[in-house]
């Protein structure tokens, strides 16, 4: 039997070209490429609202939101970058920092005529999304957070692998073995489904072929808390929250809504946790369309 995961990308692909997407790849810089899906149809990158999403740390974009791209791609320009060292997105320079993903992602949109977004931002995404949104204030119109932090200063760090019971982001996050997948998916989850062993072994073949990149990633994520300040967003940010988020919980998604003060609100997800968009995705499809419906009646979408 082939891997599962190798079986099943293609099938996903495919799906996601019938709902109106396609794969483009695009050279930020010289030597720096990301891939990124965007609308199949020319003409609606102008007559629909562009919506970025960015993904997480544990897979590539298409398949972290490929239920929200079914379910919005027809009402909405959809984007979803695979940030540097995921999906094919590759660099050789030397910066591992979110700071350098969100420039990479905003120049890569400029480059696909986009002008402004809603960014919508999972996890190590979301950190990336907060950094767009600080650098490029004119790019992002309005920001929906889901299972994240403004930045992972230590004290957040230390606090959130306290919860699930590591020491290091990369014992969790890239796991070498059968168990420590399982334990990766059963602590991002609210009730994971009980799986052979085979299919974790399958998913540790697939997705783990530039270890060492992606643990640079991680060991530049974490900043001391004397360099971490609250920037000021002029955007409008929506906390969209699994309640049973184990990694950065309830706790942490009120103490982001206090940094954000009045330009901030928070909805919760009863029986979802970590990935949210995946265990819950149709209450977590329904409140991503009513909060985009609400920017566009209010007139931040052009």
């Amino acid at each position: 039997m082939g891997n599962i995961f190798a079986i099943y990308k293609p099938i996903l692909h495919g799906l996601m070209k019938l709902a109106g997407v396609r794969p483009q790849t695009l050279e930020i810089e010289p030597g720096t490429v990301m891939n990124f899906w965007v609308p199949t149809e020319t003409n609606s990158k102008k007559s629909k609202p562009a919506v970025v999403f960015l993904h997480g740390f544990a897979v590539d974009g298409i398949i972290t939101w490929q239920f929200q791209v079914l379910s919005l791609a027809r009402y909405y320009a959809v984007y979803v970058p695979d940030l540097i060292f995921f999906g094919g997105s590759i660099t050789d320079k030397p910066d591992r920092s979110p700071e350098f993903q969100a420039e990479c992602v905003a120049k890569g949109l400029r480059k696909l005529g986009v002008e402004r977004c809603t960014l919508v931002g999972l996890s190590y995404g979301g950190m990336v999304g907060f950094k767009m949104a600080e650098l490029y204030p004119d790019l992002v119109e309005a920001f929906v957070v889901t299972s994240s932090v403004m930045a992972l200063n230590k004290s957040v760090s230390d606090a959130g692998l306290g919860r699930i019971g590591f020491s290091r982001w990369s014992d969790y996050l890239l796991p070498d073995s059968v168990k420590g997948v399982r334990d990766l998916f059963e602590i991002a989850a609210y009730k994971f489904p009980h799986l052979p062993d085979w299919v974790y072994r399958h998913y540790l073949e697939a997705m783990f072929d530039n270890r060492r990149e992606r643990e640079e990633l991680l060991k530049a994520l974490v900043i001391s808390d004397e360099d971490f300040t609250v920037a000021n967003y002029p955007q409008r940010v929506y906390l969209l929250w699994g309640a049973n988020d184990k990694i950065f919980d309830i706790e942490s998604a009120s103490n982001l809504n206090k940094q954000l003060g009045n330009n901030a609100s928070v909805y919760h997800i009863e029986k979802a946790g970590h990935l949210v968009q995946m265990e819950r995705p149709f209450v977590y499809n329904s409140q991503l369309k009513k909060i985009l419906a609400s920017l566009s009646e209010d007139g931040h979408q052009d």
